[in-house]
């Protein structure tokens, strides 16, 4: 919107000047109307111009200007060589125009299709490298914004890169943090407490993306178009969302089964120190958790429920639900219930 207020502002001061030049010199604009039109007509044309140009980028126009330059210097080189010395003097310009035109064309279309390396052809030894790193951007979901664990990964100089937040992605914060169910309304909550500290987190860019896609109904569906236009890296805790993401080439982390690859792998004959919450399935074992949620099974161990004891690792069992670890009380005697 902004650059159309800049358009009409040029436009009212070319139809101006058109004007005020009508007045000041009419040698050159006889009437006023004609200097209003023709300033007019000069800002519309340099508008359209500019609007026809909106996806030339300034490399491209590097480029063409250097290849219009080269096809002009080598038009030159031949016109100078004698070769046209015998034409007639009204072919000659013809001749002359043809060239430059032609060469300055190939020049410019040949400029605009070669890559950096290709320069070094013509000036040897000088590589046009970009100082400028690719952004890395790493869009979040809804998941993983209420899950809370990638602004340790943030805080921790885990992840780096420019944080991508969609607009979406919000709405559907506010409408479950606004949820009539009281779950919902913390997970909600959660969410945007999260990410109010993300975003207070100083050495990683929080931008807010305003891209909206109408014609997706779902916000999965949403996230993996985005991703894709981005070129970013989505994070999620969605095996689903993962799976789209995967089938759809976008590059993807699920939060989650980074943290089950990141378990300290537990060996038989280790030593754990562990609280025992409740009783085991068979007789005179108790059950305690490691701080990921491992559940560990202590044999001999029910009289002991509620204390601090230190175990050894005699077997792990593999489940479809992760693993469980069995374990002997280390020191009997020093685990017993007080008297």
């Amino acid at each position: 919107m902004s650059l159309w207020v800049v358009r009409i502002l040029f436009l009212v001061l070319c139809t101006a000047g058109g004007y005020a030049i009508s007045q000041v010199r009419p040698e050159l604009i006889e009437k006023g109307i004609y200097g209003l039109t023709i300033g007019f007509g000069f800002g519309g044309l340099l508008i359209g111009i500019d609007e026809m140009l909106k996806g030339f980028s300034l490399r491209a126009f590097s480029a063409a200007t250097f290849g219009l330059l080269l096809g002009t210097l080598i038009a030159w080189l031949i016109d100078r060589s004698g070769l046209f010395v015998y034409a007639d003097e009204r072919e000659l310009w013809l001749i002359r125009l043809c060239l430059f035109v032609a060469f300055g064309y190939i020049g410019m279309v040949l400029a605009m299709r070669s890559n950096k390396e290709d320069f070094s052809l013509i000036i040897p030894y000088v590589r046009f490298a970009s100082q400028n790193k690719p952004d890395n951007l790493l869009l979040l979901d809804t998941s993983v914004i209420i899950d809370g664990r990638i602004a340790d990964l943030i805080e921790t100089n885990f992840l780096e890169g420019i944080i991508v937040v969609p607009r979406f992605v919000l709405k559907e914060l506010q409408q479950i943090a606004d949820s009539g169910d009281p779950i919902r309304r913390a997970r909600g909550r959660r969410g945007l407490e999260m990410l109010s500290r993300i975003q207070r987190n100083q050495r990683n860019e929080v931008k807010i993306h305003e891209g909206e896609f109408p014609e997706e109904t779902s916000v999965d569906s949403k996230l993996v178009r985005l991703a894709h236009m981005l070129g970013a890296k989505l994070f999620t805790n969605d095996y689903n969302l993962g799976k789209i993401a995967e089938l759809q080439s976008v590059a993807f982390v699920n939060v989650n089964q980074l943290a089950s690859s990141l378990k300290p792998v537990i060996l038989p004959g280790e030593s754990l120190n562990l609280r025992l919450v409740r009783e085991g399935k068979d007789k005179g074992q108790g059950v305690g958790y490691l701080n990921d949620g491992t559940m560990v099974v202590v044999n001999q161990a029910h009289s002991l429920i509620g204390q601090q004891v230190e175990v050894q690792v005699q077997s792990l069992l593999q489940t479809g639900a992760g693993v469980i670890i069995f374990a002997d009380l280390k020191s009997p005697a020093k685990s017993t219930v007080p008297a």
